[in-house]
């Protein structure tokens, strides 16, 4: 059985991080319970009948339904201020079900360029073997959204903040160009979380995650999620339930874990990357640091009003390219080596040759990736300690 709704909705976003969207069975179990199977049983072949058609509530396949996959959504639903969620393999596998779903070919995507480079690849190359065509404008110039809509734009989609140079857009300014066009506004909110972020409440349409970042946030396994309206939702849910990109009841599970910290989380996260990139900022071999914290960042007063805290991520560009940004890299010996973000433990990566290496050099280029650029992911460890560490290969 579930929590009543109506009562979740009216609680703190702590608490609904926490308590909401609880599964419990028959045994009323205090901690959420863990589903692992892939089928349910039924009383009669009537009841079996009833539920395959919708007509009766209830759990039949886990490939599109299961309790503890239920809870997710139903709490990432409450946190995010949306109606419905729908829960998905990864987060590139929740974009995917969007424009499957919402999408046809003929169709076109507005999106800022500032992007995750699979995101990129997912736009420009698999959906345009199938007929939509994407347009990609800088996320920060409202003039160029409007420019570049054509009478068949049906999405705009962006990140806020971008990966990995922190740009923040305007969601509410560009919700009003997408919706006066007839079109819907998706927001790619993995970066901030619910904890700091809430495009729903600024005028997006849908909003995804990989919660594989810091949804989960201990980099334990994959995960994706879709939040927005029932009407939305039940066409992306059709389609995950046809073609099965389901998210496991075991990562459900672990990500459910994970967001009962969220809040305390990314409170910490974004003082210790507020305090490592006032740090960078003085470094004699650094030439720019991107963090929306930052009094010097171009959005900074949109950040404020737009988010509750700047967010872990912090990337600054090494002056020498890539020799010097590679040598950073190579000298941390507290920091990981590793593309992923979101987990405790803080991550550094140089996005040219990882992250954004499949893209094309002109798309880097515009993307503002540069051959001297560092994306660090700021962990939850003590502060000094990431500041001596990058020292290493700064001094």
């Amino acid at each position: 059985m579930a929590s009543d709704n109506t009562e979740q909705a009216c609680w703190h976003p702590e608490t609904q991080a926490i308590r909401g969207g609880r599964e419990i069975s028959e045994y009323r179990e205090h901690s959420q319970s863990l589903h692992l199977t892939s089928s349910f049983t039924y009383d009669s072949a009537e009841q079996a009948a009833a539920m395959f058609l919708g007509e009766l509530d209830g759990y039949t396949y886990s490939r599109f339904t299961n309790p503890t996959v239920a809870a997710f959504q139903q709490r990432l639903a409450l946190m995010e201020d949306g109606e419905r969620a729908i829960a998905t393999a990864t987060g590139m596998a929740a974009i995917q079900a969007i424009m499957m779903s919402l999408l046809k070919a003929g169709d076109h995507i507005l999106s800022s360029q500032s992007l995750f480079g699979s995101t990129t690849n997912l736009f420009a190359g698999l959906l345009a073997k199938f007929g939509v065509e994407t347009t990609f404008v800088d996320a920060t110039d409202l003039q160029a959204w409007r420019d570049a809509l054509r009478p068949s734009t049906r999405l705009l989609f962006l990140e806020t903040p971008s990966n990995p140079l922190t740009e923040i857009a305007d969601i509410a300014a560009i919700a009003d160009i997408a919706h006066q066009h007839g079109a819907l506004l998706v927001v790619d909110n993995s970066f901030c979380s619910p904890a700091l972020q809430r495009p729903l409440r600024l005028g997006a349409d849908l909003v995804m995650h990989s919660a594989t970042k810091y949804l989960d946030g201990h980099g334990r396994v994959m995960g994706g999620a879709v939040v927005g309206s029932d009407a939305l939702i039940e066409q992306i849910y059709l389609h995950v339930r046809t073609a099965g990109p389901t998210l496991a009841p075991f990562n459900a599970w672990t990500l459910l874990s994970g967001m009962e910290t969220l809040h305390l989380r990314m409170e910490k996260h974004s003082a210790n990357a507020l305090e490592l990139a006032r740090w960078l900022e003085a470094q004699p071999a650094v030439e720019r640091v991107f963090y929306p914290g930052l009094a010097s960042h171009p959005q900074h007063e949109l950040a404020l009003r737009q988010q509750s805290g700047g967010g872990a991520v912090v990337s600054f560009v090494v002056k020498g390219g890539r020799a010097e940004a590679w040598r950073v890299v190579d000298r941390v010996q507290l920091i990981s080596r590793t593309a992923n973000l979101g987990d405790v433990k803080s991550t550094i990566t140089h996005p040219a040759s990882t992250t954004h290496a499949r893209i094309t050099p002109e798309a880097r280029s515009k993307a503002g990736i540069v051959e001297g650029l560092l994306r660090v992911a700021v962990g939850l460890e003590h502060v000094e300690d990431l500041k001596r560490d990058l020292a290493r290969g700064l001094d």
